[in-house]
């Protein structure tokens, strides 16, 4: 079924995105640097509706936690249906992990696959804050 101009497929607000299944452990070794891949993050354009796919990299260097994999990835699953702007996605995660984690330092990168011809790559460093 075509949608006819000016129409978007329904979608959720950013407020339903559910921080409280964030799960830590705590952490007490030396500094180091952890890394957290995923290819399988969506979240809908909030003019279509339509799917915004991206590859989200989570890197910090714990303090006294560390993030509970299967949580992170329910959080994940929870904008599936979400209509945010890229930018903002990229914001909300970072926000939610930093005060999650209260980590030594943290980046996030968010990279997008190509829509409308055009990549885009998004990325927050506690270095910059």
């Amino acid at each position: 079924m075509a949608i006819a101009e000016g129409k978007t497929l329904p979608f959720k607000d950013p407020k339903t995105v559910d921080t409280s299944i964030l799960e830590t452990f705590p952490y007490q070794g030396p500094n180091q640097w952890i890394r957290y891949t995923t290819n399988e993050f969506s979240a809908v354009c909030p003019f279509s509706g339509l799917p915004d796919f991206a590859t989200v990299v989570v890197e910090y260097i714990p303090d006294q936690y560390c993030v509970e994999l299967k949580s992170l990835k329910y959080y994940y699953l929870s904008y599936r249906d979400v209509g945010i702007f890229q930018e903002d996605m990229t914001a909300k995660v970072y926000q939610d992990l930093a005060q999650l984690l209260k980590p030594k330092e943290f980046k996030l990168t968010v990279t997008y696959q190509t829509r409308g011809g055009i990549d885009t790559v998004t990325s927050i460093d506690s270095k910059d804050q």
